[in-house]
């Protein structure tokens, strides 16, 4: 009986390491919003005038924090404070760190350096003080005549960038890259070709499908624990998860490409239903229905809705586009697969066999989805 008691002890401990890996999901509901990075566009013109706009979580970057925050959990008072600011106050907060910011921004054509001159900090009004309030600094500069490629880098206080650049009336960016905090493009052709391999490319965005997943992705992390949840034996599991890859990958495609377009004010909230639904089933049945795998499916339908939104806001590079897709969505896969590594080995390869799993395990775990995921419907229903 001791032993018995211990090992239900163990087990419970590994569903606490289960729950953890959402990241301090239960911190608070907003915590299921995805970490936006900083998004720098550089709009480019034939007279050679650059517009580099910015949008980044200003407050963040004022607090000393990076610029990727969704919330509010474990803050310094000072983001507190400034996320509940006038625009006039965080603009002028922000005013004594601009030169320096200016400096960190490492625009160049050709090898030669360009200063960027900042004409405007735009801040919204306060809104909900629990989600991130975007801001956008816009700046010129320009390139000399002749000028055959762009180098960018983003202050490495800024965190991971997304870097696009466009031109002048047209709206899909002829590059796009996502650099991690301080790192520099490669060199950009202004002839609208990408300088660097594809191989570079998609290794970029593979960066981008995993960090969208984890640590990131906590919706998509807890939807993943609760198939995990049902069948802790690889063959089924695999199966769900192979059948909800293909579907995300569908949709994912088709939303980038524009065949298929809803709102995410609708498609958010059903992401956080199906994970209810997944989570509510695994305590009524103890087995793989006939119907899970293509229930999975159609969930898995959503959620490349979910991605497509995030790869839309980012701008694939036009030369490269479908390698960086490809890349993203391998990105997402192996995201997928560490989940379900880590689910495994830290309680389906110990436990799975014992009489006791199913109510030591996966009735308490699904039950702590479900309610997780039934906060977050409430919350993004507008």
């Amino acid at each position: 009986m001791k032993a018995r008691i211990i090992s239900i002890a163990s087990t419970l401990r590994a569903i606490a390491a289960i729950i953890g890996l959402c990241g301090g999901t239960f911190a608070g509901p907003t915590a299921a919003h995805e970490l936006r990075p900083a998004i720098a566009t550089a709009t480019l013109d034939r007279s050679g005038s650059i517009e580099l706009r910015v949008t980044l979580n200003l407050e963040a970057y004022v607090a000393g924090i990076g610029a990727q925050r969704s919330d509010s959990a474990e803050a310094p008072p000072e983001y507190e404070r400034l996320r509940a600011a006038a625009p006039k106050v965080l603009r002028a907060t922000f005013a004594p760190l601009a030169e320096n910011f200016i400096a960190g921004l490492k625009l160049a054509f050709d090898g030669a350096a360009a200063t960027p001159t900042l004409t405007d900090v735009a801040v919204p009004e306060v809104g909900d003080v629990e989600v991130a309030r975007i801001s956008t600094l816009v700046l010129t500069a320009a390139a000399p005549a002749g000028a055959a490629s762009m180098t960018f880098a983003a202050p490495e206080a800024l965190g991971t960038t997304v870097f696009r650049a466009v031109r002048l009336g047209d709206n899909t960016p002829f590059f796009s890259a996502f650099e991690p905090a301080g790192e520099a493009t490669g060199p950009i052709a202004l002839d609208g070709a990408i300088g660097g391999s594809a191989l570079a490319s998609v290794a970029k965005y593979v960066r981008l499908g995993f960090e969208h997943i984890v640590p990131n992705g906590l919706d998509h992390i807890l939807f993943v624990v609760g198939l995990f949840l049902l069948s802790p034996h690889l063959g089924p599991l695999m199966r769900q998860v192979t059948g909800f890859t293909l579907a995300h990958s569908v949709t994912l495609a088709l939303g980038i490409y524009g065949v298929v377009r809803i709102s995410p004010a609708i498609v958010e909230p059903l992401i956080a239903a199906s994970i209810v639904f997944v989570a509510v089933e695994n305590l009524f049945t103890d087995r793989l229905q006939r119907w899970r795998p293509a229930v999975v499916f159609g969930f898995g339908l959503l959620h490349g809705l979910g991605f497509a939104g995030v790869l839309k806001e980012i701008g694939l590079p036009s030369a490269q586009f479908v390698t960086a897709l490809i890349g993203f969505n391998l990105g997402v896969e192996l995201g997928q697969l560490a989940v379900i590594a880590a689910c495994f080995l830290s309680v389906g390869f110990w436990f799975r066999h014992r009489q006791w799993y199913r109510w030591a395990v996966t009735m308490p775990a699904s039950a702590a989805v479900a309610l997780v995921a039934t906060v977050w419907f409430f919350e993004r229903i507008p």
